[in-house]
């Protein structure tokens, strides 16, 4: 479980994220540690936590979080054969997924992002289980005449900037989703990204679709609540397309 993060946090942060650094370059850690994270499966405050933006924040590492079956594949490849620390995080919601998946060697880079929905009006941008939400979403708003595109990080750290602001550029509108709460976390460091970057391309000001700032709920229906949802995502939309 990724919430114990904390038991092993000097391993990870003082030990293996630093090796390269501190030892001019001559010494690597070809190390690859799976965390399962994420909430929605009633499993509480102790084993339903997403520390991601805790472990993008590292230097050192790459921090890498698949949204479907065959992106598992090939990043997993990725991560076993890459030289540095390696944190690949697997949404417990998504271990049910099913999906087409490449036979045989088959890799994906770091730092390329996935373009999972293709729209012209708003950038949504998510990684791991909210790539599922988002799309549900964008699929959602196409009916209404609404186009988003969905980008799909993969990874967040390495973070592919340019296809991000690439998407921005063109829509003008941006909507980060985010399973950790908004303090210190991924969609604030997104937004600020776009906001000293493409500032003189948007439309109205970004929005974040996260979680709150509070421990997960054990109770179903507060958990529901907790997360971020598909009609959160679209209503969250919306009010960017209303911005004059």
């Amino acid at each position: 479980f990724a919430d114990f993060l904390g038991v092993c946090m000097d391993q990870i942060w003082n030990q293996m994220a630093k090796f390269r650094y501190m030892f001019g370059g001559k010494t690597e850690c070809p190390a690859v540690v799976r965390m399962i994270y994420g909430a929605g499966l009633n499993a509480a405050a102790q084993h339903s936590q997403a520390p991601h933006g805790i472990l993008t924040s590292m230097p050192g590492l790459k921090v890498v979080m698949p949204s479907t079956p065959a992106d598992a594949k090939g990043l997993l490849t990725t991560a076993i054969r890459d030289q540095d620390p390696v944190i690949f995080l697997e949404h417990k919601a998504l271990y049910a997924e099913k999906g087409e998946v490449p036979d045989g060697d088959y890799t994906i880079p770091f730092g390329h992002a996935r373009l999972a929905h293709a729209g012209e009006d708003v950038t949504i941008v998510a990684a791991g289980l909210m790539v599922k939400f988002a799309t549900k979403a964008a699929k959602t708003l196409s009916e209404q005449g609404i186009g988003c595109d969905v980008i799909d990080l993969r990874t967040t750290s390495p973070l592919d900037e340019e296809a991000i602001l690439d998407s921005v550029e063109n829509t003008g509108r941006l909507v980060v989703v985010d399973e950790s709460p908004p303090r210190c976390g991924l969609a604030t460091d997104i937004v600020s990204l776009v906001t000293n970057k493409a500032y003189a391309s948007l439309k109205a000001p970004p929005e974040m679709v996260t979680s709150p700032h509070t421990p997960v709920p054990f109770a179903r229906e507060l958990e529901k609540a907790y997360l971020p949802s598909p009609d959160k995502i679209a209503d969250a939309v919306q009010r960017t397309l209303a911005w004059k």
